[in-house]
């Protein structure tokens, strides 16, 4: 209990700019949870893509049509509904095309407002040092003698860029595991709606 108070009072003397990283990081946390929720159900995995490749190579399409349809994921739906309308003599190109930039602009959604944090949160816990730095040299005007008001000043003051570079690392980490996961999910949905597109005349 009494570690908890002496965190609470040492994220106090920090200054406002706690609060504010205290809201980037609730943020972080935030936009992570949800992301991890909206991957989990439109990432239909590698071992999906291996699947349904080599079915589409080996020309066995009835079988990479039902492996689709019975896969929960968002290139699964995209490939069941390009196979369909190429099966029905409609051209394919621009819908996947279409759809495929949909698909990865959902999953890249809010990942921009990571990457703003990682660079943001430093600067913001500098900002909130340099203030309690001016702040602790200001002791010198009533205080000249007191040396330890001061380090103990600055101190205190070094909080802010502590917690921000914190809050910064925390959400490089998200943002770049998401990022690869949305690349290599990038990287099998190329493949999958190629082999379609290529052998749509077969469908």
């Amino acid at each position: 209990m009494e570690n908890i108070m002496a965190g609470v009072a040492l994220f106090q003397k920090g200054g406002v700019i706690m609060y504010v990283l205290l809201l980037c990081s609730l943020f972080v946390v935030a936009t992570g949870v949800e992301r991890w929720q909206y991957f989990r159900r439109m990432d239909a995995g590698r071992s999906f893509a291996a699947d349904f490749a080599a079915k589409a190579e080996q020309e066995d399409w009835q079988s990479a049509t039902a492996l689709a349809k019975k896969t929960a994921g968002a290139l699964p739906a995209l490939l069941t509904q390009a196979m369909q309308r190429a099966s029905e003599g409609r051209d394919i190109h621009a819908y996947l095309e279409i759809q495929s930039g949909l698909i990865l602009a959902r999953l890249r959604d809010r990942l921009y407002y990571l990457s703003v944090i990682v660079t943001l949160a430093p600067l913001l816990g500098l900002l909130g040092t340099i203030s309690g730095m001016i702040s602790a040299f200001s002791v010198f005007n009533v205080q000249s003698a007191q040396s330890s008001a001061i380090t103990g000043g600055v101190g205190e003051a070094l909080v802010a860029t502590a917690f921000g570079l914190c809050v910064a690392i925390l959400a490089l980490i998200i943002h770049a595991y998401f990022t690869q996961r949305t690349d290599r999910i990038l990287t099998d949905m190329e493949e999958c709606c190629s082999l379609v597109e290529s052998h749509a005349a077969w469908l």
